[in-house]
């Protein structure tokens, strides 16, 4: 484009104007250039997608447990690792996936000891408004304090969430009538500027997934308000709706693990959400795990250099705020659509496992934006609730009867004996069910009791209790107390006895919280035998049988006996699919949490002594050799035959066990 000097055709034939025509094209004529350059280019945009996940009302790097700051985990690391992230390009979103307001003491101070006023905002949304989110899905655990809870904290939020497969229940059996209870998604438009730095709008579209298991998990909360459907069929339904209405992108967030196998209803599909069309990127959850990672190096169709699933990408952000998800498209314009060229996934975590240091700073906008709360939640933990006469562990809760458990059932068994000392069931034998919560496994190397003698306060309380779960109880026979610790012992590998080298105990498959001890009867644990139940709480192996020296009061158990269990809400309503337990036979649903009832018993004693009263023990398998995975402070708490082997880079420690 040239321009004689002082002529204009098109323009009055007058100096002064074309010296300024002439002026402005020559500063302009970078601009004009590349623009001539970029219509003969490709229009191609880069689209950085962000997530956190799992965050358990983790603002802060602070274990309020121990009551100390930890580096490990923690909102305020994340942040930091967002905002280097989207210094690194143009174009970026941040969604949350679940699990954002149960978790730990804070989380539980906001709802239950100083419940959040109308229309205040919660404090975990108070540290994200502070970073910026784009949108946000709801987890299971949203759902743990009630719909009307819930229903608060949402309506203050500082942006909005969706949830696809919950709907409001109704009178009528047709499901084609049913409503969404919440939004089930969003089409966010987005401005972004392509390689070249021009503007465009790009239709994201958002939709939220999460397990439909929350109707057992939390059915006192939800029955009668709400149901679920199965997550892929949801998707199904809504994804051509979203493609119809203009979605250049769908971005799934599901709080949903990944698994090879799909089955209708099922909790864990992100696997199989890759392969729903319209479906083009997944953020997962809920696992507490890392994708891309080699934990799942061998589901069909990943590939976790790329961090994808059957060619989508697709992230998991681990938990607590210890690694941050990034999923990184190119997009290209097709004529009047935009189409994904490349994507991948990656993550980056805030803490070094090897050094044992942390990779960033966090940022001082969380710490202030929860400051409030954080203060009111040490005030509360610190409350003394006893006097403890020896130090309380979980380090060896999967290998011998442990005082972390024995402890939940004594009070469990307190508290139900007194609430049932009338009426039908005064006279049948109280039995209790507990679980060790925290013993490492998916919590990570310090995910551990350890409670030093002295004062009990509020902190080792919730340590010992991590979840808001209500007291409850139900009828079973010996029978079904027999198949109620079948299904337990899953949590044990299968030990070949004439093998000598190490072998590894613990299915870390199998979620601790679904290891039932049962006090009141007295077992043997062999895990020479295969498991009775599969990992789907199946069936798998009809003649085989774990559970030796069954027996109640000195003598074998009964069949047909009836027992009273004291348990929670979880259990007693379907959660982790034991047999027998579906919530038809409750005989008391109580108003108290778990760990109040904790409380109250600690509270009696004054001076507890945390004993465990040896009811269970696995059966002796001579010249086996056992590989226990556990924490480096476990060997201060050495059992009988138990060595240290070695630390691992993980933070974990291995030591072996010998009959």
């Amino acid at each position: 484009m040239v321009f004689p000097p002082r002529y204009c055709p098109h323009l009055p034939d007058t100096r002064l104007t074309c010296r300024r025509i002439l002026t402005g094209v020559k500063k302009h004529l970078p601009l004009i250039g590349a623009l001539l350059l970029g219509a003969a280019g490709a229009q191609t945009v880069e689209l950085r997608i962000l997530e956190t996940t799992d965050l358990h009302t983790n603002a802060l790097g602070y274990d309020y447990y121990q009551d100390k700051p930890t580096g490990e985990y923690g909102l305020e690391y994340t942040a930091t690792l967002i905002k280097n992230a989207r210094e690194e390009k143009r174009n970026s979103m941040l969604f949350d996936n679940g699990d954002l307001i149960q978790g730990n003491p804070l989380g539980d101070y906001v709802a239950r000891v100083k419940p959040l006023a109308a229309g205040q905002m919660h404090p975990m949304h108070a540290a994200m408004a502070a970073i910026g989110y784009d949108a946000g899905n709801l987890g299971n655990h949203e759902f743990n304090y009630g719909l009307p809870f819930l229903q608060g904290v949402l309506g203050s939020a500082p942006m909005p969430y969706v949830s696809s497969n919950v709907f409001l229940a109704d009178a009528d059996t047709d499901p084609s009538n049913d409503k969404n209870a919440f939004t089930p998604y969003l089409i966010q438009r987005k401005l972004v500027r392509d390689t070249y730095g021009r503007p465009y709008y790009l239709n994201v579209g958002i939709i939220g997934f999460l397990p439909p298991q929350i109707m057992q998990w939390d059915k006192s909360n939800l029955e009668g308000k709400v149901t679920t459907r199965d997550i892929v069929e949801t998707a199904r339904r809504f994804i051509p709706e979203m493609k119809a209405r203009g979605a250049d992108v769908i971005v799934a967030i599901a709080h949903s693990g990944i698994t090879a196998d799909y089955q209708p209803g099922q909790e864990n599909v992100a696997t199989e959400l890759t392969k729903v069309e319209g479906v083009d990127v997944v953020l997962s959850g809920h696992s507490h795990q890392v994708f891309p990672g080699p934990v799942y190096k061998s589901i069909p169709g990943a590939d976790i250099t790329n961090g994808t699933i059957n060619g989508k990408p697709v992230v998991m952000a681990g938990f607590w705020g210890n690694d941050l998800g990034i999923v990184d498209l190119s997009l290209t314009k097709k004529g009047n659509r935009w189409a994904i060229t490349s994507g991948k996934a990656s993550v980056r975590p805030i803490w070094d496992t090897a050094t044992k240091k942390n990779l960033v700073t966090p940022d001082p906008k969380i710490a202030a934006a929860v400051k409030a709360a954080h203060e009111g939640t040490l005030a509360y933990v610190r409350g003394k609730v006893a006097d403890l006469s020896a130090p309380i562990n979980s380090y060896w809760a999967l290998a011998q009867d442990d005082p972390s458990v024995q402890l939940v059932s004594n009070a469990q068994t307190a508290y139900v004996k007194a609430a049932l000392s009338s009426g039908p069931y005064k006279d049948l034998p109280v039995l209790s069910a507990a679980a060790p919560f925290k013993a490492g496994g998916r919590g990570g190397a310090s995910y551990f009791t350890d409670i030093p003698a002295g004062t009990l306060a509020i902190k080792n309380v919730a340590d010992l209790y991590v979840y808001p779960n209500t007291v409850q109880a139900v009828v079973v026979t010996g029978a079904q107390v027999g198949e109620w610790l079948e299904r337990s012992a899953g949590q044990f590998k299968q030990i070949d006895p004439a093998k000598t080298e190490p072998q590894v105990l613990v299915d870390d498959s199998f979620p601790t919280y679904n290891f039932d001890v049962l006090d009141g009867v007295t077992y043997e644990i062999d895990v020479s035998q295969p498991s009775r139940y599969g990992a789907a709480a199946e069936l798998a192996n009809p003649n085989a049988s774990r559970i030796r020296n069954l027996q109640y009061q000195g003598k074998p158990i009964d069949p047909a006996q009836k027992f009273v269990v004291a348990t929670n809400n979880y259990r007693a309503s379907g959660g982790g699919k034991f047999p027998g337990l579906d919530g038809k036979n409750i005989v008391l649903e109580a108003p108290d949490e778990t760990r109040q009832a904790l409380i109250g018993y600690f509270q009696q004693q004054r001076t507890v002594n945390p004993t465990a009263d040896g009811n269970w023990k696995l059966t002796p398998l001579p010249g086996v050799t056992l590989l226990y995975v556990s924490s480096p402070n476990a060997q201060k708490y050495l059992p009988a035959g138990a060595t240290l082997l070695r630390t691992r880079d993980d933070g974990f420690a291995e030591y072996t066990i010998k009959f």
